[in-house]
């Protein structure tokens, strides 16, 4: 089945997008977050449980910050579901010195081979500055890589800026 590809900055209502869609959507399945943040400060903490909250008891959550392909296998096709965010997922491969290129690459076969819904969520980090260190312009360049492979398999590819959407694919 196709999937989306939703794309924005830090806060420019890309998750609110893609739950809404999702949730426009799910009149028959299972709705599914698959959830990449790992709550390893407070804030964070309180971060996670204002998305949890916003999302209701409709959803089930799964938690997976290394795994996601891992965590899509077992769902279906009348299954509904988001993936918040991408950009999370990567940094959690890079600080666990894991092969991203690897796992990027399982997850663009994953989710063209997923049966259900799909709105993958992730943060278009390459439009500010060339960042003033070694890691954060190898996240971004890894990042950059990602979206491209993604939006080429992708059904669509939609952009979030402050709210709005844009339809690029």
């Amino acid at each position: 089945m196709p999937f989306t590809l939703v794309l924005g900055g830090a806060r420019s209502g890309k998750s609110a997008f893609a739950q809404g869609a999702a949730e426009a959507l799910a009149t028959d399945g299972r709705l599914v977050m698959i959830a990449t943040a790992q709550a390893f400060d407070p804030e964070m903490a309180e971060r996670i449980a204002r998305h949890q909250e916003d999302r209701g008891a409709a959803w089930t959550t799964l938690e997976a910050p290394l795994d996601i392909a891992g965590a899509l296998a077992p769902l279906g096709a009348n299954d509904v579901v988001v993936v918040d965010c991408l950009t999370l997922w990567l940094s959690n491969l890079m600080l666990g010195e894991q092969d991203v290129a690897t796992a990027a690459a399982g997850l663009v076969e994953a989710a063209g081979r997923f049966e259900g819904t799909l709105w993958l969520v992730s943060n278009e980090v390459g439009f500010g500055v060339v960042p003033d260190n070694a890691l954060a312009r190898r996240f971004r360049d890894e990042a950059g890589r990602l979206h491209q492979a993604l939006a080429q398999a992708a059904d669509a590819v939609t952009l979030v800026v402050a709210g709005l959407t844009l339809r690029l694919k």
